[in-house]
């Protein structure tokens, strides 16, 4: 045992394995809080790049197998992993951490993408999602819609196999099943003066499940919508990628012929992007999907009022005055994106709405009380 283990135990300090495997921004925000707010826990925190996802979400068991045995090996009270972790065959393979108490953490889940040629290859990771709840001591959601989604996906993936269907799945998934939301920072409210020009940000991946046709197509109508004399500046930034949808391009030539484009494309620099959610007035949203909606919590922390959809985990966060109507008809629902921001804009009163519940702050004593519980759980096969 080295001095550094030998203190640890003496102060009785809960060693911690975290595993990310797929380690996307989100996900790496939500580990480093907890090392950072959490420092009463020793944390040992494994991750992989969020890159080639059929394949890291598979092969990322084999991977830590061979190249981290000797960390994976060591003596832990606990381990975390993201759902993208294949948990059960790595149990399997380092059988040293069977017998560790485990909780998985679902950022997302892989039952609740909208259903388009992008969610081709989806079963795989499904199953290995699945596989890991059922290894898991407790599973956590970060949202209310997660966990439904995943539970009512979880039924509907059972119900599709030919013969031998287990019974009871589902319940048992229920049982050890929470919610527990991913905690934001204080960015701390400082309203911009409120003048003729609304600055609205949309602060998302550049994915198709973000919605950019929609975005593109409410931006096309506000023109006519607009009042005389009423600016727009729409800040289009986010995680991008190689490949982005097409509708990005004519966007920015469409708000560049209205004089209407604002910062365009990722911002590198931390203190930059929240200095531009300060400065704004709106964030808004156009998703097909969204687990939690980080970004948005993040710019209503800074002082945006949120104009988002009435769908996913939006409504658990905010009141009816935030959320627009949605619709199977995407011209509707551009069209009920560029009333409210048209409407909105027009109250005498600038709402934000109140997310200081869900400052790291005010979620540590959750936590630590989740870990400390799982912690104190012996493993039962």
């Amino acid at each position: 045992m080295s001095n550094d283990d030998s203190d640890i135990a003496q102060k009785n300090i809960k060693k911690i394995l975290v595993l990310s495997a797929y380690d996307a921004p989100s996900h790496r925000y939500w580990h480093q809080g907890l090392k950072k707010y959490l420092s009463n826990y020793h944390w040992t925190i494994l991750s992989l790049p969020p890159r080639h996802f059929n394949w890291r979400v598979r092969g990322n068991s084999l991977t830590w197998r061979f190249s981290e045995h000797d960390r994976l090996t060591q003596h832990y009270d606990l381990v975390v992993a993201t759902s993208m972790v294949d948990l059960a065959c790595l149990k399997g393979i380092v059988p040293s951490l069977a017998q560790v108490p485990s909780i998985v953490y679902f950022h997302e889940n892989q039952f609740a993408y909208p259903a388009s040629e992008h969610q081709m290859g989806r079963q795989e990771p499904r199953w290995v999602s699945l596989y890991s709840a059922m290894a898991a001591t407790r599973i956590v959601f970060n949202t209310e819609f997660n966990r439904r989604t995943f539970l009512s996906g979880v039924e509907a993936q059972l119900k599709k196999m030919p013969d031998c269907i287990p019974v009871g799945v589902v319940e048992s998934l229920a049982e050890k099943a929470s919610v527990l939301p991913v905690p934001i920072e204080n960015l701390e409210h400082q309203f911009p003066p409120q003048n003729d020009t609304a600055r609205i940000v949309w602060n998302h991946r550049w994915e198709y499940d973000k919605g950019p046709d929609t975005l593109l197509r409410a931006v096309q109508l506000l023109d006519a919508k607009l009042p005389s004399g009423y600016r727009l500046l729409f800040h289009i930034v986010g995680q991008q990628f190689r490949q982005h949808p097409a509708a990005f391009a004519e966007l920015e030539q469409l708000l560049e012929r209205r004089n209407w484009k604002g910062c365009w494309g990722y911002i590198e620099s931390r203190e930059d992007y929240i200095k531009l959610l300060q400065d704004s007035d709106f964030v808004l949203s156009t998703a097909l999907h969204d687990f939690q909606g980080l970004s948005v919590l993040e710019a209503v922390s800074a002082g945006c009022r949120p104009v988002l959809p009435r769908r996913m985990a939006y409504p658990e966060f905010f009141g009816e005055c935030f959320l627009y109507p949605v619709s199977d008809d995407q011209d509707i629902e551009a069209s009920n994106v560029a009333n409210a921001l048209i409407n909105i804009a027009k109250l005498d009163t600038w709402m934000v709405p109140d997310v200081s519940q869900y400052y790291w702050l005010n979620l540590i004593a959750r936590y630590e009380s989740l870990l400390d519980e799982v912690c104190g759980i012996e493993y039962e096969c």
